[in-house]
Protein backbone atom coordinates (compact mmCIF):
# COMPACT_ATOMS: atom_id res chain seq x y z
CA UNK A 1 0.00 0.00 0.00
CA UNK A 2 0.95 3.43 -0.32
CA UNK A 3 0.12 7.08 0.84
CA UNK A 4 0.21 9.72 -0.90
CA UNK A 5 -0.05 13.76 0.28
CA UNK A 6 -0.08 16.31 -1.77
CA UNK A 7 1.40 19.92 -1.41
CA UNK A 8 2.50 23.05 -2.87
CA UNK A 9 -0.80 24.64 -4.36
CA UNK A 10 -1.77 28.47 -3.80
CA UNK A 11 -2.99 31.38 -5.54
CA UNK A 12 -0.42 32.39 -7.91
CA UNK A 13 -1.03 35.66 -10.40
CA UNK A 14 -1.04 34.94 -14.36
CA UNK A 15 2.56 34.22 -15.36
CA UNK A 16 4.02 32.86 -12.01
CA UNK A 17 5.15 29.64 -10.83
CA UNK A 18 3.77 26.90 -8.03
CA UNK A 19 6.18 23.43 -7.55
CA UNK A 20 4.06 21.05 -6.54
CA UNK A 21 5.65 17.91 -4.53
CA UNK A 22 3.78 14.64 -3.38
CA UNK A 23 5.54 12.53 -0.49
CA UNK A 24 4.64 9.13 -0.90
CA UNK A 25 5.01 6.71 2.29
CA UNK A 26 4.88 2.98 2.30
CA UNK A 27 7.41 0.44 0.63
CA UNK A 28 8.86 0.78 -2.51
CA UNK A 29 8.26 3.88 -3.72
CA UNK A 30 10.28 3.00 -6.88
CA UNK A 31 8.12 0.09 -8.14
CA UNK A 32 5.20 3.06 -9.15
CA UNK A 33 5.35 5.17 -12.16
CA UNK A 34 3.83 8.37 -10.69
CA UNK A 35 1.15 10.85 -12.59
CA UNK A 36 0.10 14.50 -11.99
CA UNK A 37 -3.90 15.33 -12.79
CA UNK A 38 -6.01 17.81 -12.34
CA UNK A 39 -9.76 18.92 -12.14
CA UNK A 40 -11.49 21.93 -12.32
CA UNK A 41 -14.68 22.54 -11.49
CA UNK A 42 -17.44 20.49 -12.78
CA UNK A 43 -14.68 18.62 -15.12
CA UNK A 44 -13.06 15.40 -15.69
CA UNK A 45 -9.96 14.54 -13.90
CA UNK A 46 -7.36 15.03 -16.39
CA UNK A 47 -3.46 13.82 -17.07
CA UNK A 48 -1.20 16.60 -16.89
CA UNK A 49 2.22 14.72 -16.80
CA UNK A 50 3.83 11.26 -15.82
CA UNK A 51 7.22 9.69 -14.92
CA UNK A 52 8.59 6.43 -14.87
CA UNK A 53 9.85 5.05 -12.09
CA UNK A 54 13.46 5.48 -12.84
CA UNK A 55 12.59 8.94 -13.85
CA UNK A 56 14.08 8.51 -17.68
CA UNK A 57 11.11 8.73 -18.89
CA UNK A 58 8.71 11.50 -18.98
CA UNK A 59 4.94 12.43 -20.42
CA UNK A 60 2.61 15.52 -21.14
CA UNK A 61 -0.62 16.82 -21.95
CA UNK A 62 -0.80 19.26 -25.13
CA UNK A 63 -1.77 21.58 -22.72
CA UNK A 64 1.03 21.74 -20.22
CA UNK A 65 3.94 21.29 -22.93
CA UNK A 66 6.86 22.99 -22.31
CA UNK A 67 5.81 25.07 -18.98
CA UNK A 68 5.70 21.89 -16.50
CA UNK A 69 8.25 20.02 -15.49
CA UNK A 70 7.61 16.29 -13.85
CA UNK A 71 10.49 15.03 -11.67
CA UNK A 72 10.82 12.19 -9.14
CA UNK A 73 13.73 11.81 -5.63
CA UNK A 74 13.62 8.06 -5.23
CA UNK A 75 15.56 8.26 -2.29
CA UNK A 76 13.05 10.91 -0.69
CA UNK A 77 9.86 9.04 -1.93
CA UNK A 78 8.70 12.31 -3.35
CA UNK A 79 7.39 13.28 -7.05
CA UNK A 80 7.35 17.13 -8.18
CA UNK A 81 5.62 19.20 -10.67
CA UNK A 82 7.62 22.56 -11.39
CA UNK A 83 4.64 24.62 -13.13
CA UNK A 84 6.15 27.96 -14.96
CA UNK A 85 4.24 30.78 -16.52
CA UNK A 86 0.90 29.83 -15.19
CA UNK A 87 -2.55 30.52 -17.00
CA UNK A 88 -5.92 31.01 -15.44
CA UNK A 89 -7.17 27.85 -17.44
CA UNK A 90 -4.40 25.82 -15.47
CA UNK A 91 -6.81 26.37 -12.11
CA UNK A 92 -7.23 23.01 -10.54
CA UNK A 93 -7.23 20.71 -8.03
CA UNK A 94 -3.78 18.99 -8.52
CA UNK A 95 -3.56 15.34 -7.90
CA UNK A 96 -0.32 12.77 -7.64
CA UNK A 97 -1.10 9.56 -8.71
CA UNK A 98 0.90 6.06 -8.58
CA UNK A 99 0.48 3.12 -10.40
CA UNK A 100 2.53 -0.21 -9.82
CA UNK A 101 4.32 -0.97 -12.48
CA UNK A 102 6.69 -3.93 -14.24
CA UNK A 103 8.60 -1.96 -16.58
CA UNK A 104 11.23 0.37 -14.74
CA UNK A 105 11.32 2.89 -17.43
CA UNK A 106 8.25 2.24 -19.16
CA UNK A 107 5.91 5.87 -19.48
CA UNK A 108 3.18 6.44 -17.36
CA UNK A 109 -0.35 5.45 -18.34
CA UNK A 110 -2.43 8.85 -19.27
CA UNK A 111 -5.93 6.65 -18.04
CA UNK A 112 -6.95 7.60 -14.53
CA UNK A 113 -8.34 4.74 -14.67
CA UNK A 114 -4.32 2.51 -15.07
CA UNK A 115 -3.85 4.02 -11.18
CA UNK A 116 -3.43 2.66 -8.04
CA UNK A 117 -3.26 5.00 -5.10
CA UNK A 118 -4.20 8.54 -5.20
CA UNK A 119 -3.52 11.55 -3.22
CA UNK A 120 -5.72 14.14 -1.50
CA UNK A 121 -4.80 16.75 -4.23
CA UNK A 122 -3.68 20.66 -3.71
CA UNK A 123 -5.54 23.38 -5.04
CA UNK A 124 -3.74 25.97 -7.50
CA UNK A 125 -5.35 28.66 -8.60
CA UNK A 126 -4.30 31.37 -10.98
CA UNK A 127 -5.34 34.89 -11.13
CA UNK A 128 -5.36 36.79 -14.50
Amino acid sequence: QVQLVDSGGGLVQAGGSLRLSCAASGRSFSDYAMGWFRQAPAKERVFVAGISRSGESTNYAESVKGRVTISRDNAKNTVFLQMNSLKPEDTAVYHCAARRSAFYSGYAPISSYEYDYWGQGTQVTVSS
